[in-house]
C-alpha cells in the first residue's frame, strides 16, 4: 500500500517526505525514530484540541472542557483514529517489534499518530498541523456530551432511570467460569419497569455488570 493513500487519508500532503518516514519508524527500527515527533506533536495536538473545543462548545465550563479534552487526547481515542487510517500497515519496526504485534499495539498506533501530527507541523507550521487535527478529531468532538462523558455505564443507566421515575436495574449473576485466577463472570441486567433483560461478561462482577448497564443503555437509545 502506498504512502500517498496515508497521506490523502491524512489530508496532507508532505513537502519533506523524510519527515513522514521519521514519524512513521519505531524506535525499534533504528534512527532517527518518532520519539521526538511524538513529543512535539503531543503538544500541538493539546493546544489545536483545546482551541477547537473553546470555540466549539461556546458555553461549556472550563473544568468540562478539560474533562473533553483529556477524553480526545488519550491513548484510546488515539489509537482508534490511528486505526481508522491503517496507520499499523505503515509503521517502520525491528523484526521482534513486528513478530510481537507491536503494529496494532494501541501505545504505538497513539505515539505514531502523535509523531505524524509533530511532522506535519515541522513541514508547515501550525495552521497546517491544527486543520489536520480538526479533519481526524470533529467528528467526535461534535458528539461530546460533557454531562456523561467520564461516567460509567451502570452510572448513567441509572441517571436515566431516576429521571423518569422509573425503578432501578437489577444485577443478578448467571454464571462463574475459569480458573480462580481467570474466571469469567456472566451478570444479567433486569429493568422490570422497561421489560428489558439484558446480560454481559466480564473478568469481574463489577466489569460484567457494567457491560450488561451498556448494553441496557444502547436498547434503550436504539
Amino acid at each position: 500500500m502506498g504512502i500517498e493513500t496515508l497521506t490523502r487519508r491524512i489530508g496532507y500532503e508532505f513537502k519533506d517526505t523524510a519527515l513522514l518516514r521519521r514519524a512513521l519508524t519505531h524506535r525499534s527500527h533504528g534512527v532517527p525514530h518518532n520519539e521526538r515527533l511524538e513529543f512535539l506533536g503531543d503538544s500541538v495536538l493539546n493546544c489545536a484540541i483545546a482551541s477547537s473545543l473553546f470555540h466549539l462548545h461556546t458555553r461549556v465550563a472550563e473544568g468540562d472542557l478539560s474533562r473533553m479534552r483529556a477524553h480526545l487526547v488519550k491513548e484510546q481515542t488515539l489509537s482508534e483514529i490511528a486505526l481508522s487510517l491503517n496507520l499499523g500497515d505503515y509503521l517502520l519496526m525491528g523484526e521482534g517489534e513486528l513478530k510481537s504485534g507491536g503494529y496494532r499495539r494501541p501505545s504505538i498506533l497513539a505515539d505514531t499518530l502523535e509523531a505524524i501530527i509533530g511532522a506535519v507541523y515541522l513541514d508547515t507550521g501550525f495552521a497546517a498541523a491544527a486543520q489536520v487535527i480538526a479533519q481526524l478529531f470533529e467528528p467526535l468532538m461534535k458528539g461530546l456530551d460533557p454531562k456523561t462523558l467520564g461516567k460509567d455505564p451502570k452510572t448513567l443507566l441509572q441517571e436515566y432511570l431516576q429521571g423518569r421515575k422509573i425503578p432501578l436495574p437489577n444485577y443478578t449473576v448467571l454464571s462463574i467460569s475459569g480458573e480462580a485466577h481467570q474466571q469469567c463472570f456472566e451478570v444479567e441486567c433486569a429493568i422490570p419497569g422497561l421489560s428489558i433483560c439484558t446480560c454481559g461478561e466480564g473478568a469481574s462482577r463489577r466489569s460484567a455488570e457494567q457491560a450488561a448497564a451498556s448494553s441496557a443503555m444502547k436498547m434503550m437509545n436504539g
